[in-house]
């Protein structure tokens, strides 16, 4: 039989870096430097969605270097964007400062210079805890200093053939009759409100009025001043159906990665790089939308966010990776109730890579490894951490006593015979797990789904649980409930720790049932039951 060909550590960064170099070897273009973009949002909270195209990003940047290619990542920020909506949890009097660009609005807390400033070292600072490294370009900065100067001369001396490609891929008519740009109006500074009407290509300069626009659903009028804008003084930008391109060839990208809901901007910006600014556009990888438990999509503006800053207080930045690179394809509801998930299967990566075990199925036996190797950022370490479940420590580290929390919780593990003693690695689980135990605002664990005999047998567990004495009488229950039903140990063990820990293991079952208290146990097993 064939061996099967593996690229790179065999995951789907390593198929797109793969892709994206081959490609640009078609084109003929030098490989020197393989540079990939991320677009940083700067008009509200950071939230994982936010952050995800930037981890993405990176990673498709390191599996290029791995391939022998030189790169590194653009963190643009879109700064010089018009604020559209107040986020939740911002003052009330933003709205005064509706379809401003971001770059000139107050920061509402006063401690950087712009509402963009403050925002943005958010969304930055959240990318250095994770350990993203990148190259930032403000947007307003771009426009200013002339770096898009010659893509927008292009683009504007190609409005009406842009209009029309614009009305054939999308239906779209708004731009056969206005130009692909915003000034930001001389009279009332804002953007989007005014209309470019015409391009003088001999003076660089666009005509504008000031006649309003419509921004989601609602209608948001100018000022009714009628003038003109340089497009080379940073005081007007391009929109988004055409900006993308402008970018792509002023910093010459090679890959960026899109939201689905981007398709048809992406679909206009690639035809505009071709066939207007003569540059083939960057490799593309699209990605679905993360969306909350309801099946939303996370916003800014209503506030249903799960943030960077979140998800690290109770949990690892490796578990953030891999959440972003265990797939790319498909939509995920995801909430702070995921954490204990992504904290055990990244355990579960590191188990596997440092066991000599190999699954018999190469092409998985390698995405399994490369997808962890990814999740440290290709610096793996050279012992492995502790791997207890996340949720057994969430639980003794809740009912520990104030003050004796760690000593509680590695006492009580050694005991399971889980761990040896303490260590800086179980310290900094302890302290994530109690947080995620203790946080306001947590949902209910969603009980697993459970066959017939399974559920008699744990039924009949629980019930007996009240009147036992011993570990031993526990345990002997346990085997004897999984008998009576048919049952191998290995089909019920792992319900019953499914149940109370979330996982399919855990401590033996005596010690732990003794510690955590019988009647609590045997209601939380009753409760999974509907009991």
């Amino acid at each position: 039989m064939d061996q099967p060909v593996i690229i790179g550590r065999g995951t789907w960064l390593d198929k797109v870096a793969h892709e994206t170099a081959e490609r640009e070897r078609r084109l003929g273009r030098s490989l020197s430097m393989m540079r990939v973009e991320s677009g940083l949002g700067a008009s509200g909270l950071p939230h994982i969605g936010s952050v995800g195209d930037a981890i993405r990003s990176y990673g498709v940047k390191l599996a290029l270097e791995s391939l022998g290619h030189r790169s590194e990542l653009l963190a643009y920020s879109d700064d010089f964007d018009g604020l559209r909506k107040v986020p939740v949890g911002f003052p009330a009097w933003l709205s005064d400062y509706i379809s401003h660009p971001v770059s000139r609005i107050p920061d509402p807390l006063g401690c950087h210079g712009s509402y963009a400033e403050h925002v943005g070292s958010l969304l930055r600072g959240a990318l250095d805890k994770i350990g993203v490294e990148y190259v930032f370009q403000s947007g307003a900065e771009a426009y200013a200093s002339g770096k898009l100067n010659g893509q927008i001369r292009k683009i504007l001396s190609s409005a009406a053939v842009i209009g029309r490609k614009i009305n054939e891929l999308v239906g779209q008519s708004k731009y056969e009759e206005s130009l692909p740009y915003t000034p930001v109006c001389k009279n009332c500074g804002r953007i989007y409100v005014t209309r470019a009407r015409t391009f003088d290509s001999e003076r660089d300069t666009v005509d504008y009025v000031c006649d309003g626009t419509t921004l989601g659903e609602k209608r948001v009028e100018g000022c009714g001043y009628e003038g003109e804008v340089k497009v080379t003084e940073g005081n007007g930008k391009l929109m988004w159906k055409v900006e993308f391109a402008a970018r792509w060839a002023a910093f010459d990208i090679r890959f960026e990665a899109y939201g689905k809901e981007l398709t048809d901007s992406v679909k206009i910006n690639d035809w505009v790089a071709e066939n207007v600014l003569g540059y083939p556009p960057p490799y593309h990888a699209r990605y679905e939308l993360f969306q909350d438990k309801s099946g939303k999509k996370m916003s800014k503006s209503t506030g249903n966010l799960v943030t960077p800053d979140e998800w690290l207080q109770y949990a690892s930045p490796e578990s953030l990776r891999l959440l972003m690179y265990k797939r790319i394809v498909g939509a995920r509801n995801i909430s702070l109730e995921d954490v204990p998930l992504y904290m055990d299967e990244y355990d579960d990566l590191e188990e596997l890579y440092f066991s000599k075990k190999r699954d018999p199925n190469q092409m998985k036996d390698a995405r399994l490894r490369g997808l962890y190797e990814y999740a440290v950022f290709l610096k793996v370490p050279q012992v492995k951490g502790v791997h207890v479940p996340y949720r057994l420590i969430a639980q003794l580290a809740a009912v520990a006593p104030e003050g004796a929390v760690e000593e509680y919780v590695v006492k009580r593990l050694a005991t399971y015979g889980m761990v040896r003693g303490p260590s800086p690695d179980l310290s900094r689980k302890i302290s994530w797990a109690r947080g995620w135990a203790t946080r306001e605002g947590k949902a209910a664990v969603e009980p697993p789904e459970l066959g017939e005999a399974v559920r008699a047998a744990v039924r009949e567990f629980a019930a007996a649980l009240p009147r036992l004495a011993t570990e031993e009488d526990v345990q002997n229950a346990a085997f004897d409930a999984a008998k009576r039903q048919g049952l191998r140990p290995g089909e019920f063990f792992p319900a019953v720790y499914a149940i109370l820990l979330g996982t399919d293991r855990g401590p033996r079952l005596g010690p732990y049932v003794m510690d955590a208290g019988k009647a609590a146990v045997s209601k939380a097993l009753l409760a999974a039951l509907g009991n």
